[in-house]
């Protein structure tokens, strides 16, 4: 088996190793030992090593001693820090875009203009600030606090705030602003509108794009999307690969712009690889778009990598070989579902205490779920601690019938989880935004 390596460390990271062990011996570089990436290296005869990713020297060390020639990462963080450059300095081929690539989406401005660039049309009303005689101006065009506030860099989904969500007077929302501003020295004010928000993830080789199965994220903390934004506390797909809401034109139509963005991106070299998706609105004046994001979303890439047919890990190889095509890339047609459970103060608090937990993997397993970790480390048998107020672990489940497997996780998720820890009870169900 070829050799690859994997960098990341949360449950999205953990259903990449899961799908890439069938095919490649899996070697990761992770800041802790996230059960379910060890796992799953560990049967594929890799191996880990605890150390920061973010470590250029390390890495290197790490991929000759163990003559590695692939590497997938599909976190944000280390692809604007350079770690997919690093990787084909090194003479590997790679799954994911160099720094310049991931600017897409680490540049919320660099992103817009590119959009405005090739697909005019589907730019929302908004305006780049850079000072706060600039942000004055831009305010001025707004009587209330009906208007977003997008930073500038990355956020891990939870920096764009809406008025009348996030904020609930103009004042606030100017407040939000400023601190943005002195934080990157820009930041976006936007108008705010009306529609159905949706993302379009898609897979390339740089060439080739393919649109994944459509999913539903449920960013919001608690039930009824109320509280802070998160990175997701669960998700759903459908059998179709469509939301109620969308029909394939309106796919079509943000897949064509996701090409021409690659196409624009790699117009001088090959900088972009891997997963770029964008987020959308459906308005009553079309499709227009949000932001975009260049790897696979968390928790997305659960529901959507256990929706391929073809198997996942030969899915990436010929986006590693750069002969990827529709044909190559084929989906199971079924409906998934996923809960995300995690610790009570999550989202409301920055630090906190680590939180201990008892968990019985097999038991969980034997119900014919999946259970994917992240922010979470094992103790002893049968008992976990959190290594961040962050995300704990997922429960996925795969299946035909989408109101059964609704039923699977939950029933499992209230046998199972201890009840010091937390999760969402409606994901499922679609609610207007």
């Amino acid at each position: 088996m070829e050799k690859c390596l994997l960098l990341g460390n949360g449950a999205r990271e953990a259903v990449i190793a899961e799908a890439m062990s069938e095919k490649y011996e899996m070697y990761c570089v992770m800041p802790y030992e996230n059960p379910s990436i060890a796992e799953f290296i560990q049967k594929s005869n890799g191996k880990f090593e605890i150390g920061n990713p973010f470590d250029k020297e390390l890495v290197k060390k790490f991929v000759g001693e163990n003559e590695i020639k692939y590497c997938i990462i599909s976190n944000d963080n280390l692809l604007q820090d350079g770690l997919i450059d690093l990787a084909k300095e090194l003479g590997l081929k790679t799954f994911g875009p160099t720094s310049k690539g991931a600017k897409i989406e680490w540049s919320k401005t660099y992103a817009l203009e590119v959009v405005k660039k090739l697909a005019p049309e589907m730019i929302i009303k908004n305006f780049e600030v850079t000072s706060l005689a600039e942000l004055d101006d831009a305010l001025a065009n707004y009587s209330d606090e009906n208007f977003v506030i997008k930073p500038e860099g990355l956020t891990g989904g939870k920096g764009v705030k809406v008025g009348g969500v996030h904020f609930e007077t103009k004042a606030e929302g100017e407040n939000y602003a400023k601190e943005c501003l002195q934080q990157s020295g820009k930041v976006i004010v936007q108008d705010k509108v009306k529609g159905k928000e949706f993302t379009v993830m898609c897979i390339t080789d740089g060439k080739t794009v393919v649109p994944l199965p459509i999913t539903f994220d449920y960013p919001y903390r608690f039930d009824e999307d109320k509280g802070p934004g998160t990175g997701g506390m669960g998700c759903i797909g459908f059998a179709n690969g469509l939301l109620p809401f969308l029909i394939e034109e309106d796919v079509a139509t943000c897949s064509h712009l996701i090409q021409k963005t690659v196409d624009y991106l790699n117009k001088d070299g090959q900088e972009f690889t891997g997963i770029l998706y964008g987020g959308f609105f459906k308005t009553d004046e079309g499709i227009k778009f949000i932001e975009f994001n260049a790897r696979f979303g968390d928790p997305e890439a659960m529901n959507v990598i256990n929706s391929f047919e073809t198997p996942f890990a030969e899915v990436v190889t010929s986006v590693f070989e750069g002969n990827l095509s529709p044909e190559k890339c084929q989906f199971n047609g079924k409906n998934s579902f996923l809960v995300y459970v995690v610790s009570k103060e999550y989202a409301l608090k920055s630090k906190v205490p680590p939180v201990e937990f008892t968990l019985n993997k097999e038991s969980i397993e034997s119900k014919g779920v999946k259970i994917y970790f992240a922010n979470a480390k094992k103790i002893e048998e049968n008992q976990y601690t959190s290594v961040s107020n962050s995300r704990l672990f997922a429960i996925e489940k795969t299946g035909d019938d989408f109101e059964e497997i609704k039923k699977q996780v939950y029933q499992v998720i209230q046998e199972e989880v201890d009840p010091v820890l937390d999760y969402r009870n409606d994901i499922g169900n679609m609610y207007e935004h």
